[in-house]
């Protein structure tokens, strides 16, 4: 994939002897990136998986590129999804649920990969402006479900962790290599949980710490094979479904009595 250059000229004429001048605005650095496939099924089988995102560099300086000073951050990002985080207590001996917090259009997953790591990259002002990396997601309350702005912070503190710890979220340094001046691959991971629906790519690009392109593609995630033709057929005749659940529990609770009863 080549990017074309964009070469504005303008031409001021001044008369029938005036030369006419022209001025070429300098080359800017682009980045595009493709995937390794477009559609990920899973199955009952599936238990992760590594996706490959390859990309190219366009329009790069020479000068800059020997030094290595270009950085690629490349992120993968699930569906947006609402989440709840609760707080336990104990009461009596007992753990229960006290205090809850509703967060709204967060992203079910979240990969990211990079040539090296963040502080190395840019300053944290950057990434926050971006929203890159696990702890610069804006994490979103609902209007309601939260006692005060202390718990709030407590509780957006905690979420990151949460899906860290589901490995829902991952965050891996130095899975972005360039394998010639202008091309490079990235690693991400998908756990076996990954979320189905649309996900987005995206790779961004550095040079000496500032922030110069963005580009993005996306990535199907479906079910597929038995569960999947038990889901689509639950949702789309939830009836007969219904139906035929209620039909096969009696039909198995028949057979169970007629194998385990006693003459």
């Amino acid at each position: 994939m080549k990017a074309l250059a964009k070469v504005l000229v303008l031409i001021i004429g001044l008369g029938a002897g005036n030369t006419a001048v022209a001025q070429v605005l300098p080359n800017k650095e682009t980045v595009e990136i493709g995937l390794s496939t477009d559609t990920i099924a899973i199955t009952s089988g599936f238990r992760g998986t590594d996706l490959t995102v390859f990309g190219a560099l366009d329009n790069a300086d020479p000068l800059i590129q020997r030094q290595g000073r270009y950085d690629i951050i490349v992120i993968l990002q699930g569906p947006e999804r609402n989440f709840v985080v609760r707080r336990k207590d104990r009461f009596f001996g007992i753990w229960i649920n006290t205090e809850s917090v509703t967060f709204q259009h967060i992203p079910a997953s979240y990969s990211l990969a990079s040539t090296r790591s963040l502080q190395d990259i840019t300053t944290p002002k950057v990434f926050a402006q971006l929203g890159l990396g696990v702890n610069n997601i804006f994490y979103e309350p609902t209007p309601d479900g939260f006692e005060s702005s202390f718990a709030l912070k407590e509780f957006t503190k905690e979420l990151p962790r949460l899906k860290l710890k589901q490995q829902l979220y991952s965050q891996r340094m130095g899975d972005v290599q360039f394998l010639s001046s202008t091309l490079f691959r990235a690693t991400l991971s998908l756990p076996a949980n990954v979320p189905v629906g649309k996900h987005v790519a995206r790779a961004y690009l550095f040079r000496n710490g500032e922030f110069l392109r963005e580009s993005a593609t996306s990535l199907n995630i479906v079910k597929a094979g038995l569960e999947f033709r038990i889901y689509r057929a639950a949702n789309q005749h939830s009836l007969l479904y219904g139906l035929f659940a209620v039909l096969l529990a009696v039909i198995t609770g028949w057979m169970g009595r007629l194998v385990f009863r006693k003459d």
